[in-house]
């Protein structure tokens, strides 16, 4: 499976790992890179001691390339991007900010940088910052969102025909058939981040990834574009916001009833209660914890499988 993002990345097939707060440390990130994939460090939830051990245990687990995520309203990005260079990590995910701003830097260092978009204008911007890829993200993916609510199928060609740059497709890919699905449409490559919460070496806690497990069609919503848009399953925290936004809650408020620890109280901790549970709309169809090695592999049978299909004409009509 080679193309532009094979080669981008030095790696064997396209499939991306997401950098999620809370969920993808180095365990994750070496093990999906192991596999032939691009494994990705989450440093938004780690302070820079923490990101510094994250990326040296991953280079004692794996010789193969892996990713930092830096969310550019981190406070020490600074630090963040020292430790990078220190370790020569060679490639980095900026996302929430201004591509512009440590694009040509890291360029100067050697490091390749892909940037996160929600949409159209988004993607042009980080063309023209010289980035060399985008991942396009599209409404149905967990975590931080878009707010213009652009779903995947309609987002991906949209972009392909605006951009020339390798293009990654993120937002309700989870099978190797929904990979496929992207491809055609544009994608060179995939980005899937809920899809890999559910894996052993994820450190989601067990409490989070068993509620996935369980959920439903229906059991994650987006909320919050006030501040932030971020799609959260449904719990009791939830609920809290929606009676919020019954009453008409101003944005401080809003701001208030979030606070900061929320995320790592429920998807690191297990609160279930009061924690935020971010996760992608794909969540009813994840029913399976397994190593993250394994993932890789299904995904990529299922894709050749799915291409298959369409050679022999099954899905003529």
């Amino acid at each position: 499976m080679k193309n532009r993002i094979t080669e981008l990345f030095g790696i064997e097939y396209p499939i991306i790992q997401a950098g999620m707060i809370w969920c993808s440390g180095w365990r994750l990130a070496s093990a999906v890179s192991n596999a032939g994939g691009l494994g990705i460090i989450g440093s938004g939830s780690m302070y820079p001691d923490v990101l510094a051990e994250h990326i040296r245990k991953c280079k004692e687990a794996t010789n193969k390339p892996f990713a930092v995520n830096i969310p550019m309203f981190y406070p020490d990005i600074d630090k963040h991007i020292q430790t990078i260079l220190d370790y020569k990590v060679p490639i980095v995910f900026l996302s929430a900010g201004n591509p512009k701003t440590y694009t040509q830097f890291f360029h100067d260092h050697g490091v390749k940088v892909v940037h996160v978009v929600p949409g159209v204008k988004f993607a042009q911007k980080a063309e023209a910052a010289g980035v060399d890829a985008v991942v396009c993200e599209g409404f149905e993916a967990g975590g931080h969102d878009g707010r213009d609510e652009t779903t995947t199928m309609c987002l991906i060609p949209a972009v392909r025909q605006a951009i020339s740059i390798p293009l990654i497709a993120a937002g309700g890919i989870g099978s190797g058939k929904s990979m496929l699905a992207a491809m055609t449409l544009g994608a060179e490559g995939v980005q899937m981040g809920s899809r890999f919460i559910m894996t052993d070496e994820s450190s989601a806690h067990a409490n989070f990834k068993n509620y996935i497990r369980d959920s439903k069609e229906g059991d994650t919503m987006l909320s919050l574009k006030e501040i932030v848009p971020v799609r959260l399953m449904k719990n009791d925290f939830y609920q809290q916001i929606e009676a919020a936004y019954a009453r008409c809650a101003s944005v401080e408020e809003l701001k208030e009833l979030l606070g900061r620890a929320r995320p790592k109280k429920g998807m690191f901790e297990g609160d279930l209660v009061e924690g935020e549970l971010q996760v992608g709309q794909i969540a009813d169809m994840l029913n399976e914890i397994k190593p993250a090695g394994d993932v890789v592999r299904e995904i990529v049978a299922e894709y050749r499988n799915a291409v298959a299909t369409i050679k022999d004409g099954a899905l003529d009509i």
